[in-house]
């Protein structure tokens, strides 16, 4: 498992916006020179030195001796004729594969961006496509930071708007924590990407020491919990290695969330036909919640392998019944669309 990650030694995408402005009074810069200067690179979409000097009128000081700061190539972009997802797949300085989704939504012009926060995942669940990659590392802040971007001014070019933003691309958000929670302090500060945090989720398989941190550091983005089955045995064969942590301490952890939060925790599940929908499913996630108060998305899975499959409409409807009867909490449908393209959730995989 190979974890490591590259960045660059100086660069305000990489660092809490305060750390920044403390750097740039180590310039003798005053921190309103060093908030236009995010804000022309990341409102702007303005990496041009030249430009932050005369356009923005930015000290040379705060940047002379910098190197030119790295950009994601963009190399190909598919959009589905289905369903308007769009999928970007771009490639790192060192040659590997990253893929980011604009999501459509209800609302006309609006779009979410589905971010990556590592290349790969090393959580190894059995339905999802990303973790079958070979090369896998944490992404620096900048480059999760460059995918907002980048993916934002294709939205704006098209006449979109972006309005929210999810950390459930490739990889484990909570895997590479610091740098995802740098970058969505950057996306949601005033003079960085101007983002609701309630329009940011963070999604994890159920990493309970970050889940606690996240809770613990009063983190008002949404959390959004996929546990894959709530019986033990069948979660150890869908994620295997989440699955060292039995479901109920998971759960506790989620239960610790929504008291600090005073509000329902996002509880994610992948829907298999045969596997983890049955009646004795519907009980153990009863069970498992007991009175926490949740919101169970429901995901059909998509497995380009062809191995696992979504479940049929009257499995699904005999299965939100059992819910109905045994959890007694909201029930939602979730939609993972872009499937023709592989910008599904679970098919992720720079392909």
């Amino acid at each position: 498992m190979n974890l490591s990650v590259r960045s660059t030694p100086i660069d305000p995408r990489n660092w809490l916006p305060e750390q920044f402005i403390a750097y740039a009074a180590t310039r003798q810069t005053p921190p309103e020179p060093a908030r236009r200067l995010l804000a022309a690179i990341l409102k702007d979409g303005e990496h041009n030195p030249v430009a932050w000097n005369q356009r923005f009128q930015i000290p040379r000081r705060l940047f002379e001796d910098w190197p030119a700061l790295p950009r994601l190539t963009r190399e190909r972009v598919e959009t589905s004729p289905a369903d308007g997802f769009q999928k970007i797949l771009f490639r790192t300085s060192d040659h590997l594969a990253v893929e980011t989704v604009l999501i459509p939504l209800h609302k006309a012009g609006a779009v979410s961006i589905c971010l990556s926060s590592q290349v790969g995942c090393p959580m190894a669940c059995a339905f999802c496509a990303t973790a079958r990659m070979e090369q896998r590392r944490n992404l620096a802040t900048w480059e999760m930071i460059d995918q907002w971007v980048q993916a934002r001014d294709l939205a704006r070019s098209q006449g979109r708007r972006v309005t929210g933003t999810v950390f459930m691309g490739m990889g484990e958000p909570f895997l590479n924590y610091d740098r995802v929670m740098a970058a969505a302090d950057l996306l949601r500060c005033p003079f960085g990407g101007s983002l609701s945090a309630k329009a940011m989720t963070v999604s994890t398989v159920g990493l309970v020491p970050e889940i606690d941190r996240f809770t613990a550091e009063r983190r008002t983005m949404r959390l959004s919990i996929s546990i894959g089955a709530a019986i033990d045995a069948k979660r150890q064969m869908l994620v295997p290695v989440a699955a060292r942590t039995p479901v109920a301490e998971v759960m506790a952890a989620a239960r610790r969330h929504a008291e600090a939060r005073k509000g329902r925790v996002m509880i994610s599940y992948v829907c298999i036909s045969g596997v983890n929908i049955g009646e004795e499913d519907a009980e153990a996630i009863a069970r498992v919640v007991g009175d926490t108060p949740v919101r169970l998305d429901l995901i059909d899975v998509t497995d380009p392998t062809g191995r696992f499959e979504p479940p049929s409409p009257a499995e699904l409807s005999r299965f939100r019944d059992a819910l109905t009867r045994h959890l007694g909490q909201p029930v939602v449908r979730r939609y993972s669309g872009g499937a023709d393209i592989q910008a599904a959730c679970g098919t992720l995989a720079g392909a």
